[in-house]
């Protein structure tokens, strides 16, 4: 299938599904929320120890009448009860619900979690997912 039509089928689909957007995030991983689906990428594709990280974005609200006012990342690291050393910073791009997240870093090796933070005026949504590094 070309990438033009697995772009329209996702335009097709995805109200169907219940989300009002679709990413056009190519090699990127979904998760969901109850009323947010964050899907995103790191760069480079392959994080490595000590070596700082950026992460691409698509926000996608669940029903069309939600808007993203905001999205934040972090990451911590449950089992050892502490986060990163570095903040990361957010901008968005000039596609409507595209985020860059940068300066982030895993300062070691282990199970990470990331956190997504989509804030509108219902309030936030935290939507987690975890990464293991080797």
């Amino acid at each position: 299938m070309s990438r033009f039509a697995c772009v329209y089928a996702a335009a097709v689909l995805a109200p169907a599904l219940g989300f009002a957007c679709t990413p056009a995030l190519e090699g990127g991983r979904s998760v969901e929320g109850p009323r947010f689906r964050v899907v995103y990428r790191t760069d480079p594709a392959r994080i490595a120890v000590g070596k700082p990280f950026a992460i691409d974005l698509v926000a996608c609200p669940r029903d069309a009448s939600l808007k993203v006012d905001e999205l934040r990342v972090d990451a911590q690291m449950p089992e050892h009860r502490h986060g990163m050393n570095y903040k990361a910073s957010v901008t968005a791009a000039t596609t409507p619900g595209r985020y860059r997240a940068e300066g982030l870093m895993f300062h070691m090796p282990g199970k990470w979690e990331f956190l997504f933070d989509v804030r509108n005026a219902g309030g936030v949504e935290r939507i987690r997912h975890d990464y293991l590094l080797k």
